[in-house]
């Protein structure tokens, strides 16, 4: 049996974490401890996981304090990492950080495992993640080195080369850029569905998740050119004129504001240089 561990951060959940509880609880292979962090939660969510917590011996639920509102980035991390501080045993195999808004199938676990047996190299990875539209399920698009943050699991020795998390928002592609650098692969299993139970970003609207993914993306580090087609494609996408000014606000406005970067140039030189290898259609992480 394949030793893993899962940290959720959920605050506000209430609506859709018991799907997230029946999905755990239901896999063909199951974690050894599985931390939930109720983030300082307004509504029912504490209650419902202490519920969860008498029913399954492996979960183990931290209640943190209401900052008073809900931060990306820094906020889940900071839960992350409370979660992380929690862990019972240090010897797993897999860490996975897990939203609490998902679904999945029994063998959701079982059958991502089995893809790190077949690449010894494949350092983070997690299954695709999907949204009801129109009636069907519709796929969320992604760079091919990309796993989504909601859903992503870490080999053992992957994580202690990382050595942790950025608290900043795009600490969700530093870890991967990082990870390829450090010569380990990364990709999304695009034949295992997670089912997201609302809309990536929804929870901060249209206009802040804009601005949210365009800092993470100055933080991060990204080539200024390779930013600039991005926001200029983005204006095919919904919501089209709201997505691209929030896109390119947060990006700018991290260097007006003076506001750090990565700290590691030689992460954000190897970021850009696999940019621009993107642009010039060569081999890149970025396909």
């Amino acid at each position: 049996m394949t030793k893993y561990v899962i940290i959720t951060p959920a605050r506000d959940e209430a609506s859709y974490i018991q799907k997230t509880i029946l999905a755990v609880g239901t896999q063909t292979a199951r974690p050894v401890q599985w931390i939930i962090v109720d983030d300082g939660s307004c509504d029912s969510t504490g209650e419902i996981v202490d519920r969860a917590a008498e029913m399954y011996p492996w979960i183990t639920v931290l209640h943190r304090s209401n900052r008073g509102f809900r931060q990306a980035g820094r906020g889940v991390i900071d839960a992350f990492k409370d979660g992380y501080a929690r862990l019972e045993s240090s010897d797993w195999e897999f860490l996975v950080k897990l939203d609490a808004d998902l679904s999945f199938a029994p063998d959701y676990f079982e059958r991502c495992f089995a893809e790190f047996q077949k690449d010894p190299r494949l350092g983070i990875g997690g299954g695709a993640i999907y949204h009801l539209d129109k009636g069907g399920l519709k796929v969320e698009s992604n760079p091919g080195f990309h796993v989504r943050g909601a859903t992503k699991i870490y080999k053992s020795e992957c994580w202690e080369k990382l050595g942790g998390l950025m608290t900043e928002p795009g600490w969700d592609t530093v870890d991967e850029v990082k990870a390829n650098m450090l010569g380990w692969s990364t990709r999304t299993f695009p034949d295992l569905q997670v089912l997201h139970c609302r809309f990536t970003g929804a929870a901060d609207g249209s206009w802040k998740d804009s601005v949210k993914n365009g800092f993470a993306n100055y933080v991060a580090g990204y080539h200024p050119v390779f930013m600039l087609l991005k926001c200029v494609r983005r204006l095919v996408t919904r919501p089209y004129l709201i997505g691209t000014l929030g896109l390119s606000w947060g990006f700018v406005s991290g260097y007006l504001r003076r506001l750090p970067q990565v700290q590691d140039r030689s992460l954000i030189t190897y970021t850009r240089a696999q940019q621009m290898r993107r642009l010039l259609r060569l081999k890149t992480i970025w396909k």
